[in-house]
């Protein structure tokens, strides 16, 4: 082997060991940013639990002020049994008749056998009926407009009177 052939083996040997070095330090260095990034998540979640605590006595201090002042100042008591009503007759006998000219309820579940359900109105246009001869279509400034030939301004608006009818 000559000197020259020995060189160019050194210098790749040398070439891969450095690449070698490098990614074993690469690896090392991904390893301790990792245990940083979860070093830091459980320092948030410490964190967020330490307020959850804090926030827990608080409340609990908070609920013993809240009985003192309630048993000095208040009288609060918690609701008994006999409270509560048995059901929705019971309810209604804390009702009160209806004064005079109040309206009359509203009912929603009727029967047809109690009553006969009324037919809905007509619907009809609000503009009323339109007739084909009056309705010629303009087209100004690249928009189409339509003329009813009642009271037109020069910007488009109309007033048409409104009308509805009911059976």
């Amino acid at each position: 082997m000559t000197l020259n052939r020995l060189r160019q083996i050194g210098w790749a040997s040398l070439l891969f060991g450095c690449t070698a070095l490098f990614v074993v330090l690469w690896v090392q260095v991904n390893s301790v940013k990792s245990d940083v990034r979860m070093a830091e998540r459980e320092i948030v979640r410490l964190q967020n639990q330490k307020l959850a605590l804090e926030m827990e006595f608080q409340t609990r201090a908070n609920q013993s002020q809240l009985a003192a002042w309630n048993a000095v100042d208040f009288g609060y008591e918690p609701p008994a049994a006999d409270q509560f009503l048995d059901g929705e007759q019971a309810l209604a006998e804390f009702g009160v008749p209806r004064a005079e000219g109040a309206p009359h309820p509203i009912r929603v579940a009727q029967s047809e056998a109690d009553a006969k359900v009324p037919e809905f109105p007509k619907m009809v246009s609000p503009v009323g009926e339109p007739q084909q001869a009056d309705l010629p279509a303009k087209i100004q400034n690249n928009a189409i407009r339509v003329d009813f030939g009642r009271n037109v301004s020069a910007s488009g608006s109309g007033r048409v009177a409104l009308k509805a009818t009911l059976p």
